[in-house]
């Protein structure tokens, strides 16, 4: 069991942000949806950010405690080593390529 570091009562955080976070979720059902409904749905589920996603929700549906730092670890790059250059490099993924 989790200990409480929380002064809030747990239903005063629900009364305040489940609309919020409802919104949130139904967001992501989306956007998996349009990867189902897209051309070559194959393709995306196959693409590393796509498998990240499906972690992260399964990291959320089983973890309990430190669910943030939990996903934060799995979503980051653990490289040992900083890039030598950004050449090639379109932004930031959002995800680790290279991970398993």
């Amino acid at each position: 069991m989790v200990q409480s570091t929380c002064p809030q009562l747990a239903t005063d955080i629900l009364d305040r942000s489940f609309l919020e976070n409802r919104a949130r979720l139904l967001e992501v059902a989306a956007f998996l949806d349009r990867i189902d409904r897209s051309r070559e749905p194959e393709a995306g589920r196959a693409d590393f950010r796509y498998r990240a996603c499906q972690d992260a929700l399964q990291l959320l549906a089983s973890a309990s405690g430190e669910r943030a730092k939990a996903l934060q670890l799995l979503l980051s790059d653990h490289s040992p080593e900083p890039r030598v250059s950004a050449k090639g490099l379109k932004g930031a993924a959002g995800a680790w390529k290279e991970r398993r």
